[in-house]
């Protein structure tokens, strides 16, 4: 159990690596737009998403009260950048891959402090979950990577007339799923690190099945 600290935190932050990835995955914010025509987005902030885009409007409801309205892109929308596309499948990927890295690390700590001493099978499954943690690590920075540097380019989006958004913004900064993204890397690329580094303790105690 001692030899086994580094692979316990490794779960842990396996862990909130991955709610992280589900937290970035689910939120809109990744692309902040400034507009300048404030008739239909009276805010002057969009926010776009790998899911969908949305804005904040006062038309149609009483005076006072603000509506949130959302458009979903849809695979029919040829006009959304690959980007975008990207990373949906990329994140649902780092999802499965980082619920399998769990798995296989939970297997191998049961064992562990359940005091089973099989070898090849602990070993196994830290190097399946180390390797199952970096491999999401890595769809995660793919779309993160290439989404912020869309936004440091200030690259456009044809998007739809019904989705009452401009092409280009005044101005567009990198919003909060972002920074939460590279924070989920950072955790997985660790967990994954840390699940790899395991080494089985052999001592004339120990008896191998």
């Amino acid at each position: 159990i001692s030899t086994s600290h580094l692979q316990l935190a490794a779960f842990a932050l396996g862990t909130i690596g991955w709610i992280l990835c589900t937290i970035s995955m689910g939120t809109v914010e990744w692309r902040v737009w400034y507009v300048d025509n404030t008739t239909i987005i009276s805010s002057g902030i969009a926010w776009v998403g790998i899911w969908k885009v949305c804005f904040i409007s006062y038309l149609h409801v009483s005076p006072g009260y603000k509506e949130q309205f959302c458009h979903k892109f849809s695979g029919y929308d040829f006009s959304i950048p690959h980007e975008i596309y990207a990373a949906q499948g990329l994140l649902l990927i780092a999802m499965f891959m980082g619920l399998l890295g769990l798995t296989a690390t939970i297997i191998a700590l049961k064992n562990i402090y359940m005091g089973i001493t099989h070898k090849n099978l602990i070993t196994r499954f830290f190097l399946v979950g180390g390797f199952f943690y970096i491999f999401a690590g890595l769809c995660v920075l793919i779309p993160v990577s290439w989404n912020f540097y869309s936004v440091t380019r200030n690259q456009s989006i044809a998007f739809p007339p019904s989705y009452y958004v401009p092409s280009s913004p005044a101005v567009q900064e990198a919003g909060a799923a972002i920074p939460i993204g590279i924070v989920a890397v950072i955790l997985l690329l660790l967990s994954g690190t840390f699940s790899l580094s395991y080494r089985f303790p052999v001592t004339a105690n120990t008896i191998m099945k």
